[in-house]
């Protein structure tokens, strides 16, 4: 019998033993360990506010991100509103500024005043309106130009809706004290009135197929007769006439004589003399007749403002409704809802942005 014979007996169990010790050997349960102190106490205690409202600071950049998508669209509003269109006048200044027209037979504020004086107050007074009188309403919606002549004629104002340029223009006149200026060019000084409003008529957009201007007129104002210009004061009515501007004339002075300044005495008193006045009035009344206007006559400060007063009266403006969009741009522009008053959707983008910024520096703040 061999030595393998007498241990074969033997070695078949220890050979089923040997996977046995090697599970053993590699059981988790012989790994090394570290202790660590345990999580689960924290699952019993409260979170705190900060930690359960965290999801303000990207909810915050999220709406500010809607915000802007919404205002690069382009939101807006369409209010149906009734507006009133006016029709309105347009209406010729013809002012002489001869030297004649520094008689002084007019008042302002109760003082003594030239001609020139008392067309200037008056005309502001028709204009703008007089408040403080409470007659002359003003002519906010008229066309309103201003022509000065004496041996020429010269357009100081264009027809224009600015009256406060036109008011400035008034303030500037002054009468014509140089010699080569003397003179009264009546008939060219209407021609160049006409001339302004047949293109202020011609020009003027229409609104709904309506001409926004319905009436024209010229206001003549002087204190004198024609003796200088090219173009006959009746010929320039005729002219007038035939576009349908009406001349409304006023002879300004009063009759017989009045008080002209000539110079001043060696004690530096202004001397003052009596000269006879003289105005064309057939003239002036043939003028406006041909063109269905009327004549007036100012001999004082009280009657140029009631003949304004008149005129006033006759040269009404008509008034038509339409309607119109109005359109509001929510991105920039507030706006009503439900009876109040929504900022605009940009500078709710601004303000949002601004607490999502603030609340990410401060209690928000992460350490990444």
């Amino acid at each position: 019998m061999t030595t393998y014979q007498t241990l074969a007996p033997w070695f078949l169990p220890l050979m089923l033993l040997a996977p046995i010790a090697l599970w053993r050997f590699l059981s988790p349960s012989r790994r090394v360990r570290i202790g660590y102190s345990s999580a689960m106490l924290l699952r019993s205690t409260r979170p705190s506010l900060a930690l359960r409202i965290r999801w303000i600071v990207p909810a915050l950049r999220a709406v500010a991100i809607a915000l802007l998508a919404l205002c690069l669209a382009r939101p807006v509003i369409a209010n149906q509103q009734t507006k009133v269109f006016v029709e309105g006048a347009a209406l010729q200044f013809v002012v002489d500024r001869s030297g004649s027209m520094r008689a002084l037979d007019f008042e302002v504020d109760g003082a003594r005043a030239d001609r020139i004086a008392a067309v200037k107050m008056v005309g502001k007074e028709f204009i703008l309106g007089d408040a403080v009188r409470g007659g002359l309403k003003g002519r906010p919606d008229d066309l309103i130009g201003l022509i000065t002549f004496a041996r020429y004629a010269d357009s100081l104002s264009p027809l224009t809706l600015d009256h406060g340029y036109v008011i400035d223009a008034l303030n500037e006149m002054r009468p014509a004290d140089d010699q080569s200026e003397s003179g009264t060019a009546i008939g060219d000084a209407v021609a160049l009135g006409v001339d302004r409003l047949r293109d202020a008529m011609k020009n003027a957009p229409t609104v709904g197929g309506s001409q926004p201007i319905r009436s024209a007129a010229i206001i003549l104002m002087t204190d004198g007769e024609n003796n200088a210009g090219d173009l006959d004061p009746k010929t320039a009515a005729d002219l007038a006439a035939s576009y349908g501007i009406k001349i409304y004339a006023i002879g300004v002075g009063t009759h017989g004589t009045a008080p002209f300044p000539v110079g001043v005495d060696p004690f530096g008193r202004q001397q003052i003399r009596q000269v006879p006045v003289t105005i064309d009035e057939k003239l002036l009344t043939e003028m406006a007749s041909r063109t269905g206007g009327a004549y007036f006559r100012a001999t004082d400060t009280e009657s140029l403002r009631a003949i304004y007063d008149q005129i006033d009266k006759m040269e009404k403006t008509k008034t038509e409704q339409r309607q119109a969009m109005h359109y509001t741009d929510l991105a920039v522009q507030s706006f009503r809802l439900g009876g109040f008053t929504i900022p605009a959707l940009l500078g709710g983008v601004l303000i949002v942005l601004a607490a999502e910024l603030l609340l990410s520096s401060t209690r928000f703040r992460t350490l990444n």
